[in-house]
């Protein structure tokens, strides 16, 4: 009988493909996918769905609405924007510096037709709040059954 050494990156690779594996029938196949350009950063993004729309909230903080822009083309919608650093001051000693900055780009596939010219942005206390309302055709309907 032979010992297998434990290695902690194998345990956080296993738990990362159990993840993946979780969440990649949770969606159907054209569903909201993301794909992004990596920058310094990227900023965390709330999908969800009513019967009417979707509704994504992107956390940005530290920028303004000029700093974002929004594009929506061929059933992808795409937020990018910059997160620039603050002027370092000569003078400062830093112990510890967390925060991010940089360019960034996320984009997500719409699974269904949007109203283009009816999409809203809001912006309020860093976070970007989008509703792309569904075109009827991409509504869901009920069917009534008739019982003879």
């Amino acid at each position: 009988m032979s010992l297998i050494r434990w290695n902690p990156a194998r345990e956080l690779n296993k738990m990362h493909d159990d993840l993946n594996r979780l969440f990649s029938g949770f969606l159907p196949g054209d569903a909201l996918e993301t794909s992004f350009a990596r920058g310094a950063w990227e900023p965390v993004v709330d999908i969800s769905e009513t019967p009417e729309s979707y509704l994504v909230s992107a956390e940005l903080p530290g920028l303004t609405k000029d700093d974002v822009s929004i594009n929506y083309e061929d059933g992808i919608l795409s937020i990018r924007g910059e997160k620039k650093q603050e002027k370092e001051e000569k003078r400062k000693n830093y112990h510890r510096v967390e925060r991010s900055f940089g360019a960034f780009e996320r984009s997500f596939r719409v699974p269904s037709r949007v109203l283009v010219d009816k999409i809203e942005a809001k912006f309020k206390d860093g976070v970007l709040h989008l509703m792309l309302p569904k075109a009827e055709e991409a509504r869901p309907k009920e069917i009534p059954i008739k019982i003879s």
